[in-house]
């Protein structure tokens, strides 16, 4: 087998470690000292030269004097690395890091994690190694370290040690106090100790994990981001995990809904899934893939645990359970239900959309945070569900059935109640009072209950007025966030084509325009024939200051128009959905609809086909 040349620092007194620890009280071998850490004591450890610890360099180059062997996960079955390994290209490390290559050499996955990090595209002026040093010989240069708090932005955050021992732990500590010093941007970052106390069970000395540590936290590469480093980030990043999770994970979604009075409490600890519960052999193989595809791979990985998890329940197990510490339970004991490599293979089959599309839908996030008061600079703050079950009052659905309906809508406007636009019951049977009503809301959730009693309705991501941008003739707008539903006799929902089917767009090349297409000739009378199949949708209009860019067509080149037909109206009537049929379409009186399976949403009939309108209601939301 190769020997990977990394080599334990030594000092010229043949201490374990480069970093300048405080010196012991003159005449003692060692100092000891009580420290808090979290909330459990830690005994710090200072030795001396005759007490240094001889950790062999052979079992395990380039890492050793932080880590309980005890405790550490035995190698993977060994394999002939490669003399060039490291000089792949990124794409192959990427597929190696995928299969678990670095499992196999604790050397290798020490020089790899130390050579992918210098290649992160930082700001120019990063704290590195021998800043560290200079710092910490300031801080911890007596032998009292325990008068060091950790830093603010780590309360209430868990701190996970994994396999480090009682130096680790110390050292865990030093460089989270040294973050705080030279990061004072840092408001929260929950994430920040496991990453720390990864990397540290595979650096040379505590001065390294620094420096590595800082590169990610101080990461610009355009659309990515490693460390979220403020409450308005962590929270927009959940919430961003709440709105994937809506998308790819349907059937775990519905139960999470349906058993959990907050859903988005149960997503906010989706971090705390990868890096606090995991085992450490999962978790560590969690951060293989994550140095190399940053924060998108997370959320595959949680997205494939909550799918796990879904196989693993069923609701009558769940009723009058807390789910959260369900979840929780579930992944800490995942090697019950699925191996490492199975989880992260099922992981990588889901298909999320590019970088760039999931970075607008986090940008998104952060706005309408910073519409409810949340600022970058502030401490943690709770949310509470946005639909109040005793204000909450409409014609067509109950508390209950609007709750499902809420827990569809992307993330950031169910932080807003709901608001009653439009009905048919107190402002009548005519479209344009219905565009008078809704203008200026967006989004807008359409509600339509039949006379043969079965509700039915639409989320629709763009402002009415849209409409009037087309000039004399209508065309389609709206983004790919639109979606069908069906409230009775069973709840279900409909989304855009591409969620399920992402292979069949391609983004959209940098600097390419795509220029207007003619409307369609009429909304209404007639089924659509070939004519209207080849009807092209005309480029989407974007107000100022809007929360929905995620999923404009613009991003994709489409294999069809009629894949992203989501939403027109006109004096005729208004269509939602189309190509080879119309989702759902009613008349200019409000009183008669039809509806039958469409291209752009994949649906069957939302009810009877040819329906009469008994109530309809329009609700947007407050405050956007």
């Amino acid at each position: 087998m190769l020997q990977v040349g990394v080599s334990l620092p030594h000092s010229p007194g043949g201490e374990a470690s480069s970093f300048p620890m405080a010196e012991p009280a003159e005449g003692d071998g060692t100092g000891t000292g009580q420290e808090m850490f979290g909330s459990s004591p830690v005994t710090v450890v200072i030795t001396s030269e005759v007490d240094t610890w001889d950790i062999d360099a052979s079992s395990c180059l380039g890492c050793g004097q932080f880590v309980d062997w005890d405790r550490m996960p035995e190698l993977e079955q060994e394999a002939h690395i490669p003399p060039d390994i490291l000089s792949k290209p990124p794409k192959e490390l990427k597929k190696l890091a995928r299969e678990g290559y670095w499992a196999v050499s604790r050397a290798l996955r020490a020089q790899v994690y130390h050579q992918l990090i210098q290649q992160v595209s930082c700001r120019l002026v990063t704290p590195d190694a021998l800043v560290y040093r200079d710092v910490a010989s300031r801080l911890f240069g007596k032998l009292s370290v325990s008068s060091h708090p950790l830093p603010e932005f780590l309360e209430a955050c868990s701190m996970p040690t994994y396999c480090l021992n009682v130096e680790g732990v110390s050292a865990l500590k030093k460089i989270l106090i040294c973050v705080g010093n030279l990061f004072p941007d840092i408001t929260y970052s929950p994430i920040l100790p496991s990453l720390v106390a990864l990397l540290l069970h595979y650096s040379q000395d505590e001065a390294q994990c620094f420096e590595n540590i800082s590169r990610l936290i101080a990461s610009n590469a355009p659309h990515t981001s490693y460390i979220d480093q403020s409450f308005l980030a962590h929270q927009a990043s959940c919430m961003t995990f709440g709105d994937l999770a809506n998308k790819h994970c349907p059937a775990a979604h519905k139960l999470i809904a349906s058993t959990s009075e907050n859903v988005f409490e149960v997503y906010s600890e989706w971090l705390s899934w990868l890096f606090h519960d995991l085992p450490f052999n999962y978790a560590i193989r969690v951060f293989d893939v994550y140095l190399l595809e940053g924060q998108k791979v997370l959320y595959r990985i949680a997205l494939a645990l909550l799918k796990q998890y879904r196989l693993s329940v069923t609701s009558a197990e769940l009723e009058g359970t807390d789910i959260k510490a369900e979840l929780q339970a579930f992944v800490q004991n995942i090697a019950e239900h699925v191996t490492v490599d199975k989880l992260l293979e099922r992981a990588f089959g889901i298909r999320l959309f590019s970088r760039k599309e999931i970075w607008l839908l986090q940008m998104a996030n952060r706005k309408a945070l910073m519409e409810r008061g949340i600022t970058m600079v502030q401490s943690r703050q709770s949310f509470h569900l946005a639909v109040d079950m005793q204000k909450f009052n409409s014609s067509i659905v109950t508390a209950q059935e609007m709750r499902i309906v809420w827990s569809w809508i992307p993330e950031r406007f169910s932080l807003f109640p709901p608001l009653l636009l439009f009905s048919t019951s107190e402002d009548g049977c005519s479209l344009q009072r219905f565009y008078t009503c809704c203008e200026g809301y967006e989004p807008t959730v359409l509600l339509i209950k039949t006379t043969e009693g079965e509700v039915c309705g639409a989320f629709l991501s763009s402002d009415w007025s849209e409409r009037k941008k087309s000039g004399a003739t209508s065309g389609f707008f709206g983004t790919g966030e639109c979606f069908v539903f069906t409230v009775r006799p069973e709840p279900e929902r409909y989304e855009w084509v591409l969620i399920k089917k992402p292979e069949l767009a391609k983004a959209v090349p940098r600097g390419r325009q795509r220029s207007p297409s003619p409307a369609p000739a009429a909304l209404l009378g007639s089924s659509p024939g070939p004519a209207a199949q080849r009807l092209a949708v005309p480029a989407p209009l974007h107000r100022k200051g809007r929360l929905s860019p995620f999923l404009a067509i613009r991003h994709f080149l489409l294999p069809s128009k009629a894949a992203s037909m989501f939403m027109a109206g006109s004096r005729e009537g208004i269509i939602i959905g189309g190509g080879g049929g119309q989702a759902l379409s009613l008349d200019a009186n409000l009183l008669w609809g039809h509806t039958e399976h469409c291209e752009t949403f994949d649906n069957p009939p939302l009810c009877q086909e040819n329906f009469k309108v008994q109530l309809l209601e329009v609700w947007g939301f407050q405050n956007t």
